[in-house]
């Protein structure tokens, strides 16, 4: 059901939206996943149009922070990027590295001391405090392989060009075929989950808006429409952990 007038959002304009192609999250192949869903439920409790198209993840951020770009999904805070966007939270989840048996680590710790292993992650993207500090810290020693996508990024550890990549559940379908899980091995980073969210430009929506957006994000926690979505792609326990936080 659309939002009253007057408590719901402002539907005078049509509103833009970017997903990202990224694992169970979207797949522009299939054009489905949780993002996907959960930008279908927001137009319908809105009531607005809500333009939805696909582009990379750096360029998302760059229109959130112009205004040229209302809304993106499953986006991570920092205080950087705090300054520009504000957040409607749904969902949580850890990061692990997943590594090739060759580098012969026994704890992440041992990546970053070997001068010979590069690590691979998408553009733009950020992950959790620990996870963070590795990026950074090898960023500086040029040991860093950036990729516009997660596809890209799999192909590369498979051919050896890197020997690490940050993942998380919604990478885990990747993770099922027999020749990844022959060659690889996954350590956790040991950091709390970290909440993902509607992404909102405080450029083009008022804090007023932003809010009336937070309570429909809400709303569909409570009633249990976020976790009955995940559970579309994950197990229940799982995706019951993931939308409680």
């Amino acid at each position: 059901m659309a939002a009253h007038a007057g408590d719901g959002p402002d539907c005078a304009r049509a509103l833009t939206l970017a997903l990202h192609d990224h694992g169970l999250l979207y797949s522009a192949e299939t054009s489905t996943g949780i993002d996907k869903d959960i930008a279908d439920e927001l137009a319908r409790r809105s009531g607005c149009r809500l333009h939805v198209s696909l582009m990379a993840r750096a360029r998302i951020w760059q229109l959130i922070e112009s205004g040229g770009l209302d809304f993106s999904l499953s986006g991570i805070g920092s205080p950087e990027r705090d300054k520009f966007a504000a957040f409607a939270w749904y969902f949580s989840n850890k990061y692990y590295l997943l590594a090739r048996r060759d580098a012969q680590l026994q704890r992440i710790e041992d990546f970053e001391r070997n001068p010979a292993l590069k690590l691979g992650v998408i553009r733009a993207f950020r992950y959790s405090e620990s996870a963070n500090r590795l990026v950074d810290r090898l960023a500086e020693q040029q040991r860093v392989i950036q990729s516009s996508g997660l596809s890209a990024l799999f192909a590369a550890l498979g051919s050896g060009q890197i020997q690490a990549m940050i993942i998380e559940p919604f990478d885990y379908p990747t993770l099922d075929s027999a020749r990844i899980r022959e060659f690889s091995q996954i350590l956790e980073f040991g950091d709390k989950p970290i909440p993902h969210g509607l992404i909102m430009s405080r450029a083009s929506l008022s804090e007023s808006e932003q809010g009336k957006w937070r309570a429909l994000v809400e709303s569909m926690l409570r009633d249990g429409t976020v976790q009955r979505i995940f559970e579309k792609y994950f197990k229940p326990d799982l995706a019951r952990a993931m939308v409680s936080f």
